[in-house]
């Protein structure tokens, strides 16, 4: 266990006497806690920057501690109180920096403002405990309290900031974490979303997997001020088991995101000293094994993990990343017998293991034949027949990845697109939300796309019921994946009718429409395209109302638009650059970032749109967003800044 994982760095945190010797005690505690601090390596990219700078000012305490440590005479009750003031702001540091260190990958982007509120209470709370100092009574050098008095001066112009991922990230993730569970496990969404967080392999996304189950354990212990909700545990660990699948790994259900678990998590809760030896667990499933097998390569897996690894046609080694000359597996009788005698000593009971479906079987356990049926039916003249089959094919076509290849293989494409045009809405929603399902899986992008479904889509989106509507906007959206796609959607007509529904239609069908926009207009010609359709307004309405929680999505979208001629010219009015100014002066670091780098794309092409921003006074806060911003923001100021200067010299 870590040194502060009850909240302090010794049992003996919480000093109550006020000797010299106590005094001493509670620095060699915080000597100990900076140690350990200067230990914790490298960080999770989305804080790092934020992370080194608060390292650096805790080590520019050592000199203070020391000088301190030295004195010959008594330290004073005020100094003593000061010091404990210290000691718990450093732990409380130290726990932010353990977060931002081996937390999870996932959890820091899902989470990014919450942390950021952490570093910020982090500085108010060093800068109020150095407010307190007695220099005096502690014989502080000169040289040191200068050094004091320089952090103090950068904790008080220090202001929130965040190094964000950029907009392509924060798109994604809004989808994924959207209400729209239709959509949210894209496999291309989720592809890009991994090599952004650098969850690219077995051995970085078992490192992942594990930090999501303490994140859970944490939860479950009820966390500490930075603890996610129940509901960003669930989300968080459904990305992973999405991730998992990615690289080759079956997705993992032991984590108690609703105090429940399965057999191991209850054991385990019974006894919360216990853990599980390092060697009995799996390196796929990170669960106990309970047929531990060897390979090839000499590594011990659980026999039904391993298999699945062999089913998905992988010929390697996942812990290992050798490749094996044979696929054999020999069951590892003296392992087994360890973790028997393992459990019967500590009273722990091995959980059951649910009958194995080979891959390209269909999660439902419904067989191919009956799917096959359910296909034909969907071209029956029975309209009950019809409808009923088409809800089927939906709900199976919702539940995983093996039955989206599945559906698709048995030919249910083609008579999908064909009962998009049925009069019959709920056919109709049934339909397009089944296309949608199926357009997950990358191959059968594709085959939507060949069997003409983008045209009938977009007659849905034109014509068809609330739902239909929302859904046939996902579909485009995850369709437009594809970049030829994209070009064929605006060929089609598919912008109009989603700016329309960006304007009118209901929350999700506001987020569905937006994504799907912002994809689309990736293709330059789709920019003008934008336009003419209308997309200014409604943008605009979305940066008014900052209670809809779109505008860093909204922003991004005009970014795409100011790098075209025509959408300079319709979005370079000075309402809007007002509107932009008002961001970078009281907007959230990611506001201020997306509003600057609109502005500098606007005003490279046009210096008069400096001008005018300069008459609204952005120009102290563009130097103080290039100081103290997020580091593409910072960039973006900066660049700015040169550009007004050249413009005024003009």
């Amino acid at each position: 266990m870590d040194d502060d994982e009850n909240g302090g760095v010794e049992s003996g945190d919480e000093i109550e006497s006020t000797s010299p010797r106590d005094g001493n005690a509670v620095i060699q505690e915080i000597l100990k806690v900076i140690g350990s601090v200067a230990q914790l390596g490298d960080y999770r990219r989305s804080h790092r920057k934020e992370c080194m700078a608060l390292v650096r000012r805790i080590k520019t305490f050592l000199p203070f501690l020391e000088e301190i440590r030295d004195l010959e005479t008594p330290i004073t009750d005020e100094g003593i109180e000061c010091l404990k003031n210290l000691k718990t702001t450093i732990v409380m540091a130290k726990k932010l920096l353990r977060t931002c260190n081996e937390g999870s990958k996932i959890y820091l982007a899902v989470e990014s403002e919450a942390v950021m509120v952490g570093f910020r209470a982090v500085q108010d709370k060093l800068f109020n405990a150095l407010e307190s100092v007695p220099y005096e009574e502690l014989g502080i050098s000169d040289e040191v309290r200068e050094q004091i008095d320089l952090m103090r001066a950068q904790l008080k112009r220090a202001q929130r900031r965040t190094d964000t991922q950029d907009m392509e990230l924060a798109m994604d993730l809004m989808v994924v974490l959207s209400d729209n569970d239709e959509l949210n496990s894209d496999c291309a969404i989720i592809k890009r979303i991994a090599g952004k967080l650098d969850l690219h392999d077995v051995e970085s996304v078992t490192n992942e997997t594990i930090a999501v189950r303490n994140l859970v354990r944490e939860k479950g212990g009820g966390g500490g001020a930075l603890a996610p909700s129940q509901e960003t545990v669930q989300k968080i660990v459904d990305i992973l088991n999405n991730i998992r699948k990615i690289v080759g790994l079956e997705a993992t259900s032991d984590f108690d995101c609703h105090g429940g678990g399965g057999p191991a998590t209850k054991s385990l809760a019974k006894s919360p000293s216990l853990v599980i030896p390092h060697d009995f667990l799996c390196p796929i499933t990170l669960e106990i094994m309970t047929d531990p097998v060897l390979i090839a390569s000499g590594q011990t897996y659980e026999r039904e993990s391993i298999q699945k690894w062999f089913d998905a046609d992988h010929k390697t080694c996942p812990k290992t990343r050798q490749t094996l000359e044979q696929l054999s597996m020999a069951p590892n009788c003296a392992l087994k017998s360890l973790i028997i005698e393992w459990c019967e000593k500590n009273n722990f009971k091995l959980p059951k293991k649910e009958s194995y479906l080979a891959i390209g079987e269909l999660s439902s356990c419904r067989g191919i034949e009956e799917v096959a049926t359910l296909v034909d039916e969907l071209s029956s003249s029975n309209l009950d027949v019809q409808r009923k089959a088409v809800k089927e094919i939906r709900m199976l076509s919702k539940e995983s990845p093996e039955n989206r290849v599945s559906i698709a293989k048995n030919g249910a494409v083609r008579p999908l697109v064909n009962l998009l045009p049925y009069p019959d809405s709920k056919i109709q929603e049934h339909a397009v939300t089944a296309l949608l399902n199926l357009s997950i899986d990358e191959m059968n992008k594709r085959s939507i796309t060949e069997a003409g479904a983008i045209p009938a889509i977009i007659d849905v989106l034109r014509t068809g019921s609330r739902e239909a509507k929302e859904n046939s906007a996902a579909a485009l959206f995850s369709l437009s994946m594809l970049d030829e796609n994209k070009v064929t959607i605006g060929l089609s007509d598919g912008i109009p009718p989603l700016v329309d529904l960006l304007q009118h239609g209901t929350l999700r069908g506001k987020k569905d429409a937006l994504t799907a926009l912002f994809n689309l207009c990736l293709s330059s010609c789709n920019k003008e395209r934008a336009v003419d359709a209308g997309i200014v307004n409604p943008l605009m309405q979305l940066l008014k109302d900052r209670n809809l929680n779109m505008i860093d999505e909204t922003l991004s979208i005009f970014l795409l638009l100011a790098s075209h001629p025509e959408g300079r010219t319709a979005i370079g009015q000075l309402p809007f650059i007002e509107m932009l100014v008002e961001f970078i002066v009281d907007g959230t670091p990611k506001n201020k970032e997306c509003a600057t780098s609109v502005l500098l794309e606007l005003g490279s092409g046009n210096p008069h749109y400096m001008l005018v921003a300069l008459q609204f006074g952005a120009y102290d806060h563009l130097v103080e967003i290039r100081k103290s911003g997020t580091e593409r923001g910072k960039r973006k100021a900066n660049a700015l800044l040169q550009l007004m200067s050249k413009s005024e010299q003009l």
